[in-house]
């Protein structure tokens, strides 16, 4: 029974803001340590982000304690009293501080300082405040190239990786195994995260996005139905039949927020995975149909305009840093994630769901244009405030 404080990282980015949202619902006393930016502290960009949840949700959430820190400096740039502080009231931790970078020869630069020195840090902060329950959100490609079955609990097989993002977390996933200073470690091993399964909201453009993005962008020089989805897998020389692992950002929050207020969800390896991947050829196919139905096509007698081939060269050439992503993926065990969160069953991802995502990222310009939580419902149940330090 944990009486203390959870103190969280990383809330400010897709999957963080809504483990923020589902968390304080949750009524779980909170400590967020977040990075002040060029335009606000880290106190306003909390408070900025909860009351875009607030007009979502249409009713108040509680505030949490935010500490203003960095977690690539040493102590997490904290100052002696804030460390003091984090001491004597928290009693766990759950580090969900990501960078999606995918490459960097420079161990210096994202994606190794965030996910790499980031997690050294942490884990340094968690053994000088007592914090002995460390919870920590990985990704269920530490895995690598590998191609057989991906048990929960595998991490370190000599497995190759895609790219820098996948070992820094796999590297970060084996340097929280190898604390000795901690009781409990609880790993969530997400696939690849998209949109909001119900309103299509995201913030973040990578994965099936990074696809959508392109078609958006390069459908502007060639005419609709000049191409086809299956005739770009071809020319692309990706299998209609190999499948991605997708997984709704609402439901991975829903089940990491359920899992930290379970005792036997403590020490446990889950992977947050879809049971029904997506194909390729239906990844191509709903790609096509949302710029055909909400992008800007060049027109037919503009000169300008290029065919099919020049189409499949440019989204090879720029898609080649997401070139192992849209690899076959290997079978993910989810044995544990199935007795802890049965009834939480994983959405379909299907045609419908998707071309929501895609039509709010295409509204949206990818980002471009500013983005609020659409109108949304979560469990009821009181909010009360929490302390701040002192």
């Amino acid at each position: 029974m944990h009486t203390g404080h959870l103190l969280f990282t990383g809330a400010t980015g897709l999957l963080g803001s809504y483990l923020l949202r589902d968390l304080l619902v949750a009524e779980t006393p909170l400590v967020v340590l977040a990075r002040r930016n060029r335009r606000a502290s880290a106190a306003e960009r909390i408070d900025l982000l909860l009351r875009d949840w607030e007009r979502a949700l249409g009713r108040p959430l509680p505030r949490p304690v935010v500490l203003e820190g960095d977690l690539s400096q040493p102590g997490c740039g904290l100052a002696v009293k804030e460390r003091a502080w984090v001491a004597s009231h928290c009693d766990r931790l759950l580090n969900n501080a990501a960078s999606l970078s995918f490459f960097n020869a420079d161990r210096e630069g994202e994606p190794w300082r965030t996910n790499v020195t980031g997690t050294h840090n942490l884990l340094d902060l968690a053994d000088t405040t007592g914090i002995r329950d460390f919870q920590h959100v990985s990704t269920a490609y530490v895995c690598g190239l590998r191609t057989d079955g991906i048990g929960e609990e595998d991490l370190v097989v000599d497995q190759k990786f895609g790219n820098d993002y996948e070992q820094s977390k796999a590297e970060a996933e084996a340097a929280v195994r190898a604390a000795g200073h901690l009781d409990a470690i609880t790993v969530y091993r997400p696939s690849i995260i998209v949109g909001d399964s119900q309103t299509g909201y995201t913030s973040t453009y990578h994965g099936f996005f990074a696809v959508l993005r392109l078609g958006h962008t390069l459908l502007t020089r060639v005419p609709i139905g000049s191409t086809s989805g299956l005739a770009l897998l071809r020319l692309l020389g990706i299998a209609a039949t190999d499948s991605k692992n997708f997984v709704p950002v609402d439901w991975v929050s829903a089940v990491i927020s359920h899992a930290v207020a379970q005792p036997e969800a403590t020490g446990r390896t889950f992977h947050l995975t879809h049971p029904e991947p997506m194909s390729m050829q239906d990844v191509a196919e709903t790609v096509q149909e949302a710029v055909e139905s909400y992008s800007d096509a060049a027109a037919p007698d503009d000169p300008d305009c290029c065919d099919e081939a020049w189409f499949a060269e440019n989204l090879k050439s720029q898609l080649q840093i997401y070139q192992h992503y849209f690899r076959n993926d290997p079978v993910f065990d989810r044995t544990a994630t199935e007795q802890l969160a049965g009834h939480l069953p994983v959405p379909p991802l299907d045609r419908d769901t998707m071309m929501r995502m895609a039509k709010f990222a295409i509204a949206h310009e990818f980002g471009r244009q500013p983005v609020e939580f659409p109108p949304c419902e979560v469990a009821a149940g009181s909010v009360a405030p929490l302390l701040p330090p002192g």
